[in-house]
């Protein structure tokens, strides 16, 4: 079984070398690596380039644009039906292409969902990551999505669903994707052994611009029910965290009037940030970690429900 992989990357010239060389040190070589490169402002295409030079089997070019573009023009220019996707930032495990096509010996199987190990050390890393993606112990096989760091489907799944959608702007576009996989009866695998690696972000800065443009992804997505997903849809849990405010605001409000609802304002808040510790109390083992988790909940809170706003003012617009 032939097999295209595809790859987006933008500002990776720290990480670009890792991931295409693990790429070529897989144990089922790929037939066709394309990584399309959004416009890099650093070393990262002449580093491609140079692999480009070495390995035929690699083929580069830049286009503009956001990430779904980019994923669309790899997939036009694979040229194999079997289509193994990763992200720029990440470092497939050595046996992350075998196992990941393995479903898709069966003709039934339209998407394989891989899976991703999230990786960092220090304090911030280890507080962050529960908040940014899904946990080996939170993994539910029966109802897992992939992000586009690792997937794998055939270019008619692709052909179906519309590709990615070029009018989300900066994220979500994998959320549509399997959205409209599932809404089209197109079965999928899970495949957990077959993942990669992804360090989440290192720095405050990093982390609260990435919750940012998810929501803003979530937003434009305007997805309210997800049938992969029910009550932990996206949009459905930020529309929680807007209540929770909501509340907090109300009490506030309230305290000005009243001393019992000061007191209550404070019980809320710190009911709310205990909270955020249990809830991630078998998730994150180191205390500093722990100690950084509330003002994580609360900074990525505000980040998520500024983000919403600004995609779901994008979709009215459109």
């Amino acid at each position: 079984m032939k097999v295209s992989v595809i790859s987006t990357v933008l500002n990776e010239e720290g990480s670009v070398g890792r991931l295409v060389d693990s790429l070529l040190n897989q144990t089922h070589k790929p037939d066709e690596i394309v990584i399309v490169d959004g416009g890099s402002r650093d070393a990262t295409f002449s580093i491609l380039q140079e692999f480009a030079d070495r390995h035929s089997e690699i083929n580069i070019f830049q286009v503009r644009g956001n990430i779904s573009r980019g994923r669309n023009e790899a997939v036009k220019a694979a040229k194999y039906n079997i289509i193994a996707q990763i992200d720029g930032g990440c470092v497939a495990h050595e046996k992350w292409l075998e196992r990941i096509i393995a479903p898709l010996e069966d003709k039934d199987i339209g998407l394989s969902a891989g899976f991703y190990v999230m990786t960092g050390d220090d304090p911030l890393q280890l507080a962050v990551a529960p908040f940014h993606g899904v946990t080996p112990r939170k993994f539910d096989p029966r109802n897992f999505l992939p992000s586009g760091r690792s997937v794998a489907f055939r270019k008619e799944t692709w052909k179906i669903v519309g590709g990615y959608s070029e009018e989300l702007q900066w994220a979500g576009e994998d959320t549509l994707f399997n959205y409209k996989v599932i809404k089209s009866n197109i079965k999928i695998a899970r495949v957990p052994e077959a993942y990669v690696y992804w360090e989440v972000p290192d720095t405050f800065a990093l982390t609260i611009k990435k919750f940012f443009k998810y929501a803003i992804g979530d937003a434009e997505t305007g997805i309210w029910w997800h049938p992969g997903k029910n009550l932990s849809t996206h949009n459905i849990k930020i529309f929680t965290i807007f209540l929770r405010y909501f509340l907090a605001a109300l009490l506030f409000y309230l305290a000005t009037f009243n001393a019992f609802f000061l007191c209550a304002l404070i019980l809320y808040l710190v009911v709310y940030t205990s909270w955020s510790m249990w809830k991630l109390r078998d998730e994150v083992d180191d205390l500093q970690a722990k100690l950084l988790i509330p003002l994580i909940q609360i900074s990525s809170d505000i980040a998520i429900m500024a983000g919403f706003l600004v995609g779901g003012s994008r979709r009215l617009r459109r």
